[in-house]
């Protein structure tokens, strides 16, 4: 929509709290909020929500508390009446590699219910929703994009990196540190300061990992406020970002600019192709195709590969690459960066954003990069011509897959499977020193339903690169990567094994192709072996009967459709 239409648009002017508190009949409303801090002048305000995700059981989220104080300080500052609640987080490191990981991807839709459920309840005139960890982020948007009011994503920022022996290290290097302690390449001491120090205080994982990568997503969205994704957790400049987005919410009210009308197709590409030049998460995927169906978008995994067939990879960030977030941060962050993809109409300019104004204005005074950095090579010199984000098909996932090729693996790997229905197994395995060059390590069962809850296999790829078996060995599974994992890897496998996809009927030795230039995996064995093999298959029976996983296994769809849990609703 173009600036000048939403001028035009002020119908949502305390449409929703007028409801809750306007009149004689709402004195028992206006009661109980005198008692949380409203004065008669209040009911007269906008009232906004701050969706804070603040928790102690994550560092990703430790501090949002305080931003989220900020954030209702910008919204009273600017004439409107804020209002704090909170929402749960999970922690994906703490949990990985466990059974808590199956409640990951299913916090994602329990955070947007539960943020839905409060605006929707309290009435809410607009939100400003604050994430950290990697599920809580796509969660926001989510109920962003269902509520439909005015509305600002604020990330809480990246973690500063940790250092050993002169080196910046992360959580990914501890679990890398794991696999080299299990080869006998490093020690107990040298696994416990490396441990130690790379966590070194408040924030996300440092890397282009999940929650770099969809903070960069949402902005590219236009969702958050200009370099809202590249700031420090600790920072004035956050503190500020917070602040701002309150005040911007008000902003979007008296102009009439809801989610709707930043949330479309063009927007959603826009955010493809800037995750592809970031080299970011395989999660990305997921949580778009996931975002979409909740602004009511098409999007398929189809898309990323139109977008990455012309969208070069140009960030050399962890995992693949050198360096963290922060060395992005100290350049300028991501505009520079859409900049050069609008330029070389990359990037669609013409989309809203909650500044008000199109991408292309917000663009149009950004500076480029200074000279010298190499964080992000130019469209001349990528470190891939076309996207990371392979999506394939063939007769081991005739619904899709999605591979993370950074073009170091090569372009394709074929060797015999070696079978595991649990990452448990798979992890003590690859830590016994049971996986050899030439194998495909074929995890199964960890799907949306068999999991259920598609847990991420960041401790066997990180165990594989740590034994130094990175290029030798190739992993796919019907459950997700994070965006740690690097490697030969193909994940989100439809249909999982569960459900009775190829998968399920893999055997130890059969031959697995995997081809990222025809973008196809294949089972070496003919289409009547798999069908035999398909018709002597029995579901097994559900891990869990009762309660959140239960219920989410009984909801979730596909991989390929997000593993949303309102999809036939």
């Amino acid at each position: 929509m173009s600036s000048k239409k939403a001028k035009t648009d002020t119908s949502l002017h305390r449409n929703h709290s007028a409801t809750l508190v306007d009149g004689p009949d709402r004195a028992a409303s206006r009661a109980m909020l005198h008692a949380v801090g409203f004065n008669r002048g209040d009911f007269k305000k906008n009232q906004i929500g701050i969706a804070s995700t603040w928790s102690q059981v994550t560092p990703c989220n430790i501090h949002i508390d305080k931003l989220a104080l900020e954030a209702a300080k910008g919204v009273d500052a600017a004439g409107g009446k804020s209002l704090i609640f909170n929402t749960i987080t999970i922690s994906d490191g703490i949990s990985m590699g466990t059974e808590g990981m199956k409640y990951s991807l299913v916090s994602r839709e329990v955070i947007a219910d539960s943020i839905e459920t409060v605006v929707g309840c309290e009435m809410l005139d607009g939100l400003v929703a604050i994430g950290g960890c990697d599920k809580n982020m796509p969660a926001c948007v989510m109920a962003m994009a269902r509520l439909n009011r005015p509305s600002v994503f604020v990330y809480g920022g990246t973690i500063k990196p940790g250092c050993h022996d002169g080196k910046d290290v992360d959580i990914v290097s501890v679990f890398e540190a794991v696999g080299q302690h299990a080869s006998g390449k490093i020690g107990d001491k040298t696994l416990a300061d490396i441990e130690q120090c790379a966590i070194p205080g408040p924030g996300s994982c440092g890397g282009m990992y999940t929650a770099n990568t969809m903070a960069s997503a949402i902005e590219a969205l236009g969702l958050s406020l200009p370099n809202s994704s590249a700031q420090a957790a600790v920072s004035d400049e956050k503190l500020m970002d917070s602040f701002d987005a309150g005040a911007a919410v008000l902003h979007l009210i008296k102009r009439g600019i809801r989610p709707s009308d930043i949330l479309s197709r063009e927007a959603f590409l826009n955010s493809i192709a800037v995750v592809i030049a970031l080299g970011g998460s395989t999660n990305a995927v997921l949580h778009l195709i996931a975002m979409a169906h909740a602004a009511n978008v098409k999007l398929t995994i189809d898309d990323f590969t139109k977008v990455g067939a012309k969208t070069p990879v140009l960030a050399d960030l962890k995992p693949s690459g050198k360096y963290v977030m922060m060395e992005l941060v100290k350049i300028g962050g991501l505009l520079p960066l859409m900049k050069m993809l609008l330029e070389a109409n990359l990037i669609n300019g013409d989309v809203m954003t909650v500044t008000g104004k199109t991408w292309k204005e917000n663009l149009a005074k950004v500076k480029p990069y200074p000279k010298g950095q190499h964080v992000i090579r130019p469209l001349s010199d990528p470190i891939k011509k076309d996207g990371h984000l392979a999506i394939l098909y063939g007769n081991l996932a005739p619904g899709g897959a999605v591979g993370k090729i950074s073009g170091k693996e090569g372009s394709s790997f074929s060797g015999k499977a070696r079978v595991f229905d649990s990452e448990e197994d798979a992890m003590r395995a690859i830590t016994g020193g049971k996986i050899k060059a030439g194998d495909v390590i074929v995890i199964r069962m960890e799907g949306p339903q068999g999991g259920p809850g598609m847990r991420e296999m960041l401790g066997p790829t990180s165990a594989v690169m740590g034994m130094g078996l990175g290029k030798s060995v190739a992993l796919i599974t019907d459950g997700r990567f994070s965006g740690g994992s690097h490697g030969f890897v193909v994940g989100h496998i439809t249909p999982e094994a569960y459900a009775g996809g190829p998968l399920a009927i893999v055997k130890n030795g059969d031959r697995i192709t995997i081809d990222s230039v025809k973008r196809s995996i294949t089972l070496g064995i003919p289409a009547a072996e798999i069908k035999a093999r398909l018709a002597k298959w029995k579901q097994p029976k559900p891990r869990y009967t009762r309660g959140v996983l239960a219920k989410y296994a009984k909801l979730v769809a596909t991989a390929s459709e997000g593993a949303v849990t309102d999809k036939g609703l």
